[in-house]
């Protein structure tokens, strides 16, 4: 007998945010033709939205407080782990066709080396969304966030081979670094490599998990499902989250190495080298 009632956990951190926002991801959650299960690890101010996601089957948790991206969603994954060999990580901006999960976990089931995925990502218009990056350096950090728009086109390489934009992002490809918006993985990679560091209050706490799981599994981009991801930048427009971005760039940089990180040059080799197959 399978041990597990569901198939798929998805944990999901919202702060004082409103059904609006949320109702196109749980409509896209309901969609999905076998039993998974909604986690909800709720930073707000209050448990306002406590009774709507109940009504919705989802397992509701109020933190009063907001104890940050990566912490709150290291609740929802501990949950997740009782319940499901799979979790998802995502964002409340994130909306899927019907059979996107169902794709991704038969691509999962059938490599099991394959420990973290994320499909092709579009914005609401349509366009493609780049959710894949090289490892970072500080220099690619201060060029995205702080150089001029006129000023790019003195780093166009740099920001081409850091956004892999000379891959087909039509075929798959492994990665070490991914968009924490939609992160699907098994929980045994979880169990191996642990969670979310919670030292990271906000931002670059995808791309410290990314990269510990590609240190033991393969990391893939898997362009045959997609979904779809507003991206709101939240640091561009405030400084507070600037703040916290500022603040996560020197610990992940005093973690992983600021100029000498011969592993990084190495994974970045790796991934700009590879040949891309069906």
């Amino acid at each position: 007998m399978n041990k597990f009632p569901y198939q798929l956990s998805i944990s999901l951190v919202i702060y004082n945010s409103s059904i609006d926002s949320i109702l196109p991801l749980i409509n896209s959650i309901k969609l999905i033709g076998f039993p998974v299960k909604l986690i909800v690890s709720d930073n707000s101010d209050n448990n306002n939205l406590k009774e709507f996601f109940e009504q919705n089957n989802a397992h509701y948790i109020f933190n009063g407080a907001n104890l940050g991206y990566g912490k709150a969603h290291n609740i929802g994954i501990k949950y997740g782990s009782q319940i499901a060999p799979y979790h998802l990580v995502v964002n409340p901006d994130v909306t899927f066709n019907d059979n996107c999960i169902e794709l991704c976990l038969n691509y999962l089931e059938n490599n099991k080396n394959v420990g973290l995925l994320i499909p092709k990502t579009f914005y609401p218009s349509g366009r493609t969304q780049i959710v894949c990056n090289l490892l970072p350096t500080p220099f690619d950090l201060i060029l995205r966030r702080f150089v001029p728009g006129f000023l790019n086109s003195f780093f166009e390489k740099n920001a081409t081979n850091y956004e892999l934009k000379s891959k087909n992002l039509n075929l798959p490809m492994f990665v070490n670094n991914i968009h924490g918006c939609f992160l699907l993985m098994p929980h045994k990679v979880l169990e191996k490599v642990g969670l979310f560091d919670e030292k990271f209050f906000m931002y670059l706490e995808d791309t410290d998990l990314s990269r510990r799981i590609s240190n033991e599994f393969d990391s893939i981009y898997y362009p045959y499902a997609s979904i779809v991801h507003s991206f709101e930048k939240g640091s561009y427009k405030n400084r507070k989250l600037l703040l916290y971005h500022i603040q996560s760039a020197i610990y992940y940089f005093t973690k992983w190495g600021w100029i000498f990180d011969k592993d990084r040059k190495i994974k970045n080799r790796i991934v700009l080298n590879q040949t891309q197959k069906p």
